[in-house]
């Protein structure tokens, strides 16, 4: 079942709607059976676009993943890679080719590069001495992805770590590129906003592309009233806090990979029905995909943890009271009626049920000594306290050997809240880790200090507590269970990316200019020409909408707090939320660490 994308007035279906058309197009220049050969990392992306009907219209009878060797074998005539443009994927391919070759079936070869062709890729083929075997060499753009109703991801693993580690810039070509595939269908955004040296990058880009195609516009009122670029590195704090959302939480304990989470069978065993005894417990975790085309879960994803309870209880008396129904049936109509409510009815039930398991599973973690402890240090170093002096309780983790991410989070967490530490606080931590985790780690924290996470402190000053103070990042009594603010998502740490959001839609940045000046990288405002008769006449009481790019990745709190803004009765603007990536201080913190390789 596919989601109903349309949020307000903007639908992101028009989105998947070409991209589905040019993969369709691609297969049809490939005439006949084919077999696909994916880049395993592709497949959760394309899962978000196409659904394995769609390419069986169109003749694919078989789909392997990208291994070394000879491919399985398919009595197929086409065999299509699908694949990222990276040299070690051609080495693989080179051998699937040469190994076909040998066994003189007469296949046709084709390669689709997503989310662009690679000229570097194409001479390692060419030097592989298997470029000519290639009938088709196409790029399929695959640059935003709708990822829900008001989501859209470039599922772009390495975003963060090109830019702010390895100066490679790649991931914000490709961002202007989606943004101006964007506008093509959406029309120009009149207003562009940004804070941050990459959101300068990409406004820059996109500026460029629009001259360059200047004339070529397509005519279409613009959807967007303004697009918002943010980078991640202004607001380094919120993605190492621990999300405190039903979403979030699910994310932070099980980890969401495109829309999907796999969890432990043994609580969803339970269900079966009676009279099954006997039957094997399952050992296969169980996978279940999560959006907002199941009710149940578009009402609850973005609560508080805390509040979640209540909600369920509710909508089971509300399943149940559906169920009595059934007794009052007295006529055929109203016992037609009644039947015709029934598949409703029992997917609402096992949707409740589902739920109901996951929130069991969470609250054993949520209800945990550990769990409290270490939220307690995250919102003491989010208040000020005790952020310049060596923590005891990282100092216990660190001897306990906990999780090494679970320590990277914490000491960077407090180096950001206190502007870098002391030089002999710095020392000290990397020490103990180094001494218990392994000095295989010294890349990992030179990375971790050259991305600003965890820093030596250079000025006497801190600004965190102003910043704080100014955009009231913390509230003192956040409302989890009817929220009046943002914080609620981090039970009172309101996320300084969406503080800066909803400053922006009022009264606007010139309020916050100083705080703004502390933050990394420049902040701009650009205004692109629309076409005559393409301004919009906006209606007494119609909503704004923004798009809010967040570049280097975004978590679900942050998502949660934006379509809490959306949703305020007053607010007055409607968001739509891209990103390159979908992140959590585990999936982050893990992108930026090395280990040296193995002589």
């Amino acid at each position: 079942m596919s989601a109903h994308l349309s949020y307000g007035r903007v639908n992101l279906n028009i989105l998947r709607e070409a991209a589905r058309k040019e993969l369709r197009e691609f297969l049809d220049k490939c005439a006949g059976s084919k077999a696909i050969v994916w880049d395993e990392y592709l497949t959760g992306p394309f899962g978000l676009i196409a659904q394995y009907s769609l390419l069986k219209e169109h003749e694919v009878e078989k789909m392997f993943t990208l291994k070394g060797g000879r491919l399985p074998a398919a009595d197929v005539k086409n065999i299509i890679f699908f694949v990222r443009p990276r040299l070690e994927l051609m080495d693989i391919i080179a051998e699937n080719v040469i190994s076909e070759d040998k066994m003189h079936s007469p296949r046709d070869f084709h390669i689709l590069f997503v989310p662009r062709r690679s000229m570097l890729c194409e001479q390692r083929l060419k030097e592989q001495g298997v470029l000519g075997s290639f009938i088709n060499i196409d790029e399929y753009i695959l640059d935003l992805i709708p990822y829900d109703g008001d989501l859209l991801s470039m599922e772009s693993e390495g975003a963060f770590r090109e830019c702010y580690l390895e100066s490679d810039q790649t991931s914000l070509y490709h961002t202007a590129k989606g943004l101006m595939t964007l506008q093509a269908l959406y029309g120009t955004i009149p207003q562009i906003f940004g804070k941050g040296e990459c959101a300068r990058h990409v406004a820059n880009m996109m500026l460029r592309m629009k001259r360059e195609f200047a004339g070529s516009q397509t005519q279409i009122l613009p959807v967007f009233d303004s697009l918002l670029l943010l980078d991640r590195n202004i607001d380094l704090l919120t993605p190492l806090a621990t999300q405190l959302t039903y979403e979030g939480l699910i994310d932070e304990v099980y980890g969401i990979t495109n829309g999907y989470v796999k969890l432990p069978p043994e609580k969803f065993a339970a269900q079966k029905k009676q009279g099954e005894v006997g039957k094997d417990l399952p050992t296969e975790p169980k996978k279940m995909q999560l959006n907002s085309a199941e009710e149940l879960y578009a009402e609850i994803r973005d609560k508080n943890f805390n509040a979640i309870g209540a909600a369920l209880s509710k909508k089971a008396k509300i399943i149940s009271a559906a169920f009595e129904e059934r007794h009052n049936a007295k006529t055929v109509g109203e016992i037609k009626q009644f039947v015709s409510q029934l598949p409703h009815m029992q997917a609402a039930r096992s949707s409740l049920a589902n739920h109901t398991s996951i929130a069991e599973l969470i609250k054993d973690i949520t209800t945990s000594e550990a769990f409290f402890d270490n939220l307690t240090v995250e919102q003491e170093f989010m208040t000020g306290v005790d952020t310049d002096k060596v923590n005891t309780y990282i100092e216990d983790c660190i001897a306990q050997k906990d999780p090494l991410i679970k320590i990277l989070r914490l000491v960077c967490m407090q180096s950001v809240c206190n502007n870098g530490l002391k030089q002999k606080i710095l020392d000290y931590y990397k020490r103990e880790i180094l001494q218990t985790y392994g000095y295989e780690h010294m890349l990992t924290l030179n990375n971790l200090e050259k991305t600003g996470l965890l820093k030596p402190q250079t000025s006497t000053r801190n600004n965190y507590p102003t910043i704080r103070k100014t955009l009231k990042l913390w509230m003192e009594d956040a409302n989890e269970q009817n929220p009046n603010d943002i914080s609620y998502v981090y039970s009172g740490y309101a996320p300084l990316s969406i503080r800066l959001t909803q400053v922006l839609a009022r009264p606007g940045w010139r309020s916050i200019e100083e705080v703004l000046k502390m933050l990394p990288g420049p902040h701009f405002e650009e205004r692109q020409q629309l076409p005559a008769g393409l301004h919009k006449k906006r209606q007494q009481g119609e909503n704004r909408t923004t798009l809010v790019f967040f570049l280097g990745g975004v978590t679900y709190a942050e998502i949660a707090a934006l379509r809490f803004l959306s949703q305020m009765e007053d607010g007055g603007t409607e968001y739509i939320i891209a990103t390159t990536k979908l992140i959590n201080g585990t999936s982050w913190i893990k992108s930026l660490m090395d280990r040296p390789e193995a002589p």
